[in-house]
């Protein structure tokens, strides 16, 4: 079934038919004069049912009228809103584009007509005289967590966003003798001691090698609890013992659960091998926020009482090196929500002590954990792949791989522990919605997601997912497969207008984050390129669920909700790139522009670059004033078509507190 289209009739009337065309072209002359785009918007069905809250939303955008909801064939028809067509103008983009100006929207000729000034936007920021340099709004919330019943799940460690005029409306301040981080590849061994002046981990850790400081830096010598001799020596050793794993090629995703400084990541990058890293903010003081300084893939979670924020399906592997999280407790809870994160054919690699009570000291419940988690794994119809010692390395490791198909669900015994979900329970669902001690089936019908493995090596970044050849209906009304190729091919050639037509000093861009990355194009063109970074592309709640899809082509990505704060330290990515996605908030009930511009600015480093593309006129005055009200500097204005590109660039300024006080008293 394909989408309507709005539009006229067809007259059989030759004169009337000539009279409305007219009439249509002037109206769409008329509509271009006020600054917004021609009305060739396109139907789109949003999956929202990943939402704890869902339920049906309508939102009409642009004056296009909705008048029914089409069958959905990515995600399930929760809700309707415009998008633009994906035209051959759209696709081009700014490859050649005709004007740039620095600081401001390239001028056209009807910008040069008299017009009435408009008084000019203003906006002022203070400095947070009461909230740290490593504030994190939802991670942070002190009035929630002291009004927690529990804490027995570490529900202390999950989010709690703060509402009303709780929310951030200030500036973080920068920690004292903050300087421009060290550039990629010398910062994954060394970064400045006082960017993350946290002395307490590298103290508590002192004998595995992960973190030393030496005079004005902290030194990564590469070492974890698992392998204090380094992370490169314990990753050849996991691909000769256990080859299937083939790093690269049929392993491109990966998910380190209880990560540390992220040293399994960083050095399995040369393996071209991905690796979401993820560990809570706890008493191992901001091991996260290392990771991140040294430019490694990472986010702040803990395995709690909430799904994680990705879709079912899609790592290749889970690593836990020595995670201490407790997988086997509360009939497996945790460790069944790692096996709905797993694609089918997946491993779950856990190197832990009881896998080898005599490599380590022994914990006292090294035995009871290890039989406990034996039965587990086989109630699960985990298949047992490979269980490999090191005694050299002190090091003992168990290989678990998740079913391709429901034979061993459909042969347990009635009763048996864990059940399977209920047909109903959505296993991509996973934004505020609690874990549950049940399995999923495994998708088995032909060109469904999870059936069949994706592409090897470095292809899957550029192939279309089989699974997507069937789907009828992408993002934008058309074919899903026709999409992606055209997806890909607008962000290739938007991807050298980035290089040679904006001022960008790429040699200090490592960490980037898509802040709606649709398809997962503009991640796909920096990876394909040969620039040193890796992308967090994130699927806004709101928008087309395609985050499966980033998954399958071998990228990083996350849900998220822009009206809360990210899972992140302050100063921890070097670019944000948001296309048509801050004018989506100048109507919103929930937050607008400037609450998450600020989020922006908080997580953003200082001297670090946001793209903005954006359509409506209103929209981008309303940017670039919020930018000047935090002392961004615009670097660059392009304009093409009906859309601009803005570039702007984060400076070292932060309010002067003295005059915040001043204002204060006045």
């Amino acid at each position: 079934m394909g989408l309507k289209r709005h539009a006229y009739e067809t007259q059989t009337n030759f004169l009337p038919a000539c009279l409305l065309v007219a009439f249509c072209l002037f109206g769409v002359w008329l509509f271009a004069k006020s600054g917004h785009p021609p009305p060739t918007a396109t139907e789109v069905i949003i999956e929202t049912s990943r939402v704890g809250t869902g339920g049906q939303v309508v939102v009409v955008e642009d004056s296009v009228d909705i008048t029914e909801t089409p069958d959905a064939d990515i995600g399930e028809p929760k809700a309707v809103f415009s998008q633009p067509d994906l035209s051959a103008g759209d696709v081009e983009s700014f490859q050649s584009a005709e004007s740039a100006s620095i600081g401001g929207v390239s001028k056209s000729p009807k910008d040069s007509e008299p017009m009435e000034e408009e008084p000019e936007l203003a906006f002022e920021y203070s400095l947070c005289a009461d909230k740290g340099v490593d504030h994190i709004p939802c991670l942070d919330n002190e009035k929630a967590i002291a009004a927690l019943k529990s804490r027995s799940h570490y529900e202390h460690r999950e989010r709690h966003c703060p509402t009303g005029d709780d929310t951030l409306q200030c500036l973080l301040p920068l920690p004292s003798g903050y300087k421009p981080h060290i550039n990629w590849p010398e910062s994954r061994d060394q970064i400045w001691y006082d960017n993350v002046p946290h002395p307490k981990l590298a103290s508590y850790k002192a004998d595995q090698n992960w973190v030393k400081p030496e005079g004005d830096k902290f030194i990564f010598p590469g070492g974890g609890t698992q392998f204090k001799y380094g992370a490169t020596k314990y990753i050849e050793w996991l691909q000769e013992a256990v080859p299937f794993l083939s790093w690269g090629k049929h392993i491109r995703t990966a998910l380190d659960m209880g990560c540390g400084v992220a040293s399994f990541a960083a050095y399995l990058e040369p393996f071209s091998t991905r690796v979401m890293s993820v560990a809570p903010k706890d008493e191992h003081d901001a091991q996260i926020q290392f990771a991140l300084e040294r430019g490694v893939s990472a986010m702040i979670g803990v395995m709690g009482t909430q799904r994680q924020p990705y879709p079912s399906n899609v790592f290749d592997i889970v690593h836990c090196a020595r995670c201490r999280v407790p997988w086997h407790r509360e009939g497996g809870k945790l460790l069944l929500e790692l096996n709905r994160v797993i694609r089918p054919g997946g491993y779950f690699v856990w190197s832990a002590t009881p896998v080898c009570p005599k490599c380590k000291a022994k914990e006292p419940d090294d035995k009871e954990i290890w039989e406990a988690m034996s039965e587990l794994t086989a109630n699960m119809c985990w298949r047992k792949a490979a269980k490999e010692i090191n005694m050299a390395f002190g090091v003992g490791v168990m290989v678990w791989q998740k079913p391709t198909d429901n034979d061993c669900y459909d042969s347990r015994d009635e009763g048996t522990v864990p059940p399977m979900c209920p047909e109903e329970d959505n296993a991509d669902a996973a934004w505020y919605v609690p874990i549950q001690a049940c399995m999923h089936r495994v998708p088995t019908k032909e060109k469904t997601r999870g059936v069949g493995w994706p592409v090897e090596g470095k292809d899957r970044l550029s192939v279309v997912p089989a699974w997507l050849e069937g789907v009828q209906k992408g993002i934008y009304g058309r074919r899903a497969a026709v999409e992606f190729d055209a997806d890909k091919a607008h962000w290739l050639r938007a991807y050298r207008t980035y290089l040679t037509e904006m001022e960008i000093e790429w040699a200090s861009v490592r960490n980037v984050m898509d802040m709606d990355a649709h398809y997962g194009g503009f991640g796909a063109a920096l990876e394909a390129s040969a620039k040193p970074v890796w992308t967090m592309n994130v699927v806004p709640v709101t928008s087309p669920d395609t985050l499966p899809i980033i998954f399958d082509r071998g990228l990083l990505g996350v849900y998220h909700d822009w009206c809360e704060s990210f899972n992140t330290y302050p100063r921890t990515y070097d670019m944000l790139h948001a296309d048509r996605l801050l004018g989506s908030f100048a109507t919103s009930s929930k937050c607008g522009v400037a609450d998450v511009m600020l989020e922006m600015d908080r997580i953003l480093r200082p001297l670090g670059y946001v793209i903005v593309r954006e359509v409506d006129a209103s929209h981008i005055k309303l940017i670039q004033a919020v930018a000047r009200g935090m002392h961004w500097d615009a670097v660059s204005s392009i304009q093409k078509h009906n859309e601009t590109l803005l570039t702007f660039r984060k400076t070292m300024w932060r309010p002067d507190p003295a005059v915040d006080a001043t204002k204060s008293e006045e």
